[in-house]
């Protein structure tokens, strides 16, 4: 592992910052229906919404979700509307990710008073999925699980289990916190998915491979039932930045697909590629990767 030349701090982070996106606080900033091989093993329909709202206090080192958020608090009620726009113009499905650039469970971002009317918007779906920080699960969100008739699913950050990089990254939480909040998530019934990271900074290649396949396992002996694996992009300032100095280098998109299918084989729950952006680390030759990537997502079958 490389020796960082920074110290990952908030002022550090929002130094290297460059504008936020144009959004409006009445419309979400992007919406849509895709299919995902859920946890009734099928394939099934999603209606995904990107909620805009303010950001996240957690400054995460690679997080780029900043860029469409708003710089002050939602007023009450803008969030139901944004929701209930984007559900007027999606297909029908059967499950729902409340996607926030955050914490859905940060009052300055999704106002309280907010919940239950959201909670009635979504109430035709089987499944209701959001995100949050692990220090964020508390009161709040078991308020909000007690007014859902749907399943409810949490899907949260844990990057990667190495303490080092972990601290590295700014995000404001141990192993020991992303442990103690799937425990109450499964105590109250809730569904546990996990980010995490293939070769975040800091690391070689062959350590991110290694490190990504070992957090999934830890994932998966904590009681988290589904690990999406974000291969670590530019984008955000602060990553141009460590790769200048040699500290981030991109995956390789064969990473990916050793991992995934690493994941896969263990047949302790769904692993996922991410695959957004996937073009920021392709190339050409690598459609058929891609295609071997999306075929994995689809029927959680290894092929490497």
């Amino acid at each position: 592992m490389n020796k960082p030349d920074v110290e990952s701090t908030d002022e550090w982070i929002l130094a290297q910052r460059g504008p936020r996106n144009a959004v409006d606080p009445s419309r979400p900033y992007a919406f849509l229906n895709e299919r995902e091989f859920s946890h009734r093993s099928r394939l099934e329909d999603v209606s995904t919404v990107f909620l805009t709202n303010s950001e996240c206090p957690f400054r995460c080192l690679m997080c780029d979700l900043w860029k469409n958020t708003t710089s002050e608090s939602v007023q009450p009620g803008q969030i139901v509307e944004q929701i209930r726009f984007a559900l007027d113009r999606l297909p029908p499905a059967p499950h729902i990710k409340l996607y926030n650039s955050g914490n859905f469970f940060d009052p300055n971002a999704i106002p309280e008073c907010d919940h239950e009317a959201i909670a009635e918007s979504v109430s035709c779906f089987d499944t209701v999925i959001v995100e949050s920080h692990p220090k964020m699960i508390g009161r709040r969100c078991f308020a909000f699980r007690e007014m859902l008739d749907a399943d409810m699913h949490v899907a949260m950050g844990l990057e990667t289990i190495h303490p080092e990089v972990l601290r590295r990254l700014n995000k404001r939480m141990t192993l020991d916190d992303f442990s103690t909040a799937v425990r109450l998530l499964r105590k109250m019934g809730v569904g546990v998915r996990a980010f995490i990271l293939l070769r975040p900074p800091f690391m070689t290649e062959s350590e991110g491979i290694d490190w990504a396949k070992r957090s999934i396992e830890w994932a998966f002996e904590q009681g988290v039932e589904c690990c999406t694996i974000i291969p670590t992009r530019a984008g955000n300032g602060a990553m141009e930045t460590l790769a200048r100095s040699g500290d981030f280098t991109p995956p390789a998109i064969a990473s990916l697909e050793e991992v995934v299918a690493r994941g896969l084989s263990l047949h302790a729950g769904r692993v996922f590629a991410d695959l957004w952006d996937i073009a920021e680390i392709a190339r050409d030759k690598d459609r058929e990767a891609i295609n071997r990537l999306n075929q994995m997502n689809r029927t959680q079958i290894p092929l490497v």
